[in-house]
C-alpha cells in the first residue's frame, strides 16, 4: 500500500491536512474520514435479518431511511460487547446504500497532516489491517484509518481472532 489517500477518503481542509472522526472499537482508536460520515447516532432498535452475514447486526430505521447495521466488533473478529453497555453508530453511504457502523464510542474530529499517514505496520493485527487505509501516529497512541470500501466489502471474510 502506498500510504496515499484518495480524495473521496480524505477531507482536505488545508493543503495536506485531513479530518477524521475518531471512534473506539475494542479499545483501539480508529479514524473514519469525515467526508464518508453522514451521521453519528445511538441506534435504538436493530432488527436482525435472517441468513445475513454474521457481521450484519440487522437493519434499523434512521429518520425514515432503512440502514444496514454493521457490528464492527464482529467484523474485526473481536469479542461481543457487554449487553448493558451503550453503543454508537457512524452512518456512511456506499454505492447508494446507507450503513451504520456500530462502534463502542465516538471521540472527536481530529485534523492531521497527510504526510504523517503511514502504511500499515507489519505487526498490525491482520483483522485491523484488512480494513485499514494506513495508520497515523498520535502523541500516545496509534490511530488506524478506516477504509470504508474495505469494511463494506463482504466478499472479504473477517479474519478469525
Amino acid at each position: 500500500m502506498s500510504g496515499r489517500k484518495s480524495k473521496k477518503d480524505a477531507a482536505v481542509t488545508d493543503a495536506g491536512m485531513s479530518e477524521y472522526i475518531t471512534v473506539v472499537i475494542g479499545g483501539q482508536l480508529f479514524g473514519v474520514p469525515v467526508p464518508r460520515v453522514h451521521d453519528v447516532f445511538m441506534p435504538q432498535s436493530v432488527t436482525r435479518v435472517p441468513l445475513s452475514a454474521p457481521e450484519i447486526a440487522g437493519v434499523l430505521n434512521l429518520r425514515g431511511r432503512i440502514v444496514t447495521a454493521i457490528d464492527m466488533r464482529r467484523r474485526l473478529g473481536l469479542p461481543k460487547r457487554e449487553e448493558a453497555t451503550t453503543w454508537m453508530a457512524v452512518g456512511v453511504e456506499h454505492r447508494g446504500e446507507s450503513y451504520g457502523l456500530i462502534i463502542d464510542s465516538v471521540g472527536e474530529v481530529l485534523r492531521v497532516a497527510d504526510a504523517d499517514l503511514e502504511s500499515n505496520p507489519a505487526n498490525l493485527d491482520p483483522r485491523w489491517r484488512a480494513i485499514s487505509a494506513g495508520v497515523q501516529r498520535l502523541d500516545h497512541q496509534l490511530m488506524i484509518v478506516v477504509d470504508v470500501e474495505r469494511v463494506l466489502d463482504f466478499s472479504r471474510q473477517p479474519v478469525a481472532a
